[in-house]
């Protein structure tokens, strides 16, 4: 495969994992109140969501960037799992249905966290600050 067919792939790979955390931050933002609900249904206070929205906001614009790609994946992958067991984890046991769907939710968001891993170990790309030279464990040899 060519370097400019990788690097594109590698900033296209970016974009749609970042895409997806800066929507939910952005979710959150909005309909704040319905997210604090939502997060106590699930045990989870209130009182961390604002924790939550930096997370994915930050790691969001920092993946996007390409920018300590290494370190905001790594933190992705671990919110991801997280949020994955506190969300799906035994849910929806007296509806086969919804227990369904709740295994195929953590699911997912075990194979996201996979490929936030993947990115950690890979870099962001020649087409990334990273890349440039920027942040930790820059891609540059």
């Amino acid at each position: 495969m060519s370097v400019p067919i990788m690097e594109a792939a590698a900033l296209a790979g970016r974009l749609l994992l970042a895409a997806l955390f800066l929507h939910e931050a952005f979710a959150k933002l909005t309909a704040y109140s319905a997210a604090v609900a939502y997060s106590e249904a699930f045990g989870v206070p209130g009182q961390l969501l604002p924790l939550a929205i930096v997370v994915e906001a930050g790691c969001g614009f920092l993946i996007l960037a390409g920018f300590y790609t290494r370190a905001a994946a790594l933190l992705l992958a671990a919110f991801c799992v997280a949020a994955g067991f506190i969300g799906h984890y035994g849910q929806g046991a007296d509806d086969p249905t919804l227990a369904f769907l709740h295994r195929q939710m953590l699911m997912k968001d075990i194979a996201i966290a996979g490929g936030f891993l993947a990115l950690s170990m890979a870099g962001a790309g020649a087409w990334s600050a990273d890349g440039r030279g920027f942040g930790i464990g820059a891609d540059v040899t």
